[in-house]
């Protein structure tokens, strides 16, 4: 059953927003999910500064990002930064568009949060997106990011739908590659699989914002068909594909109960726990994929925004926990 705060959201979004539709141009799609997230866009909270730059990747292309800072945390203060990947199916969605995750996320919790405008599909396809987010998140391990304000810090991943599959596969790549720094992962209603888990696969089939069909036809444009010239996939591109889930940070799986994906949250945090880590599942109920958006209205994304700020808070704290002091 929706939360009645979501199922007005879910109306407000029908009047701006018919959905994803592939028989548009990607370019008309993106126009179309541009105006539709504008329109639910507040202002930029009064306690945060952006600043924008753009990272030249070692094939050429460049990458645009964009820093949050909380204006009461000083230049130079230790502390971890939350790298964030945004949602959009890797077909849709950009700094701007989720700029209300990404600035309130800095907001209140007071980290550095660092928005990736990786490249989109069906012009670049898998695993363009991938290794967008993977050569950013070195260069943010090593102080090559082109923002001189930022502290030495530890780094957090975090990212909603397509973007929670992208931190989620950045996190066990370095893993595998012995490559040490990620903190924490905050996982949002993340598309963690080619075919998403059962039940919710078919009790969520046709759940709103997201259906399943609308999830084949993104998947589609990013891995290919399966069984097409595309497949089998780039293995480390399909988190719940991989042969081994210890060895991982601290991770916060987030689904919520009316969406077709709701269970890949569930099962990856099954699988890294029975591996031995440490890892949350918080299930939203009443909830919708993509209802994020509705932070100021929705009781259910207010507690949903408060578990993702709280664990990478969390996350932050227990680190300078552990930070030697000056006298040790």
């Amino acid at each position: 059953m929706l939360e009645p705060e979501i199922a007005a959201f879910i109306e407000r979004t029908a009047a701006i927003y018919a959905g994803h539709s592939t028989s548009l141009p990607p370019s008309e799609q993106r126009a179309i999910y541009e105006r539709y997230a504008a329109a639910l866009t507040p202002p930029l909270p009064a306690n945060v500064i952006a600043e924008d730059a753009v990272f030249r990747a070692n094939a050429g292309h460049l990458i645009r990002l964009r820093l949050y800072r909380n204006r009461e945390k000083a230049s130079g203060t230790a502390g971890s930064t939350v790298l964030y990947f945004h949602g959009g199916g890797f077909v849709l969605g950009s700094l701007e568009s989720h700029q209300i995750v990404t600035a309130r996320i800095a907001a209140d919790t007071g980290l550095d949060v660092i928005a990736v405008d990786y490249r989109l599909a069906p012009e670049h396809r898998a695993p363009a997106a991938h290794d967008d987010c993977l050569e950013v998140t070195l260069a943010a391990l090593d102080g090559r990011l082109p923002f001189d304000s930022l502290a030495e810090s530890t780094l957090q991943l975090a990212g909603d739908s397509a973007g929670a599959s992208l931190a989620a596969s950045v996190a066990m790549r370095l893993r595998d590659d012995g490559v040490q720094g990620i903190c924490g992962l905050a996982l949002v209603y993340p598309m963690l699989r080619t075919e998403p888990q059962m039940p919710a696969r078919e009790s969520e089939a046709h759940a709103p914002m997201l259906t399943l069909a609308d999830v084949y036809a993104f998947r589609d444009l990013y891995w290919g068909e399966p069984g097409s010239e595309r497949a089998p996939y780039p293995a480390w591109t399909i988190p719940l594909d991989a042969a081994r889930f210890e060895g991982l940070p601290p991770t916060l799986a987030i689904g919520v109960e009316h969406d077709p994906l709701r269970d890949d949250a569930r099962v990856f945090v099954e699988r890294v726990n029975a591996a031995g880590g440490h890892a949350q599942l918080w299930i939203g109920t009443g909830l919708v994929h993509g209802c994020w958006r509705a932070l100021e209205s929705s009781p259910g994304v207010q507690a949903l925004h408060h578990a993702v700020c709280q664990f990478l808070a969390s996350i932050d704290a227990s680190r300078l926990r552990r930070a030697p002091t000056p006298l040790e």
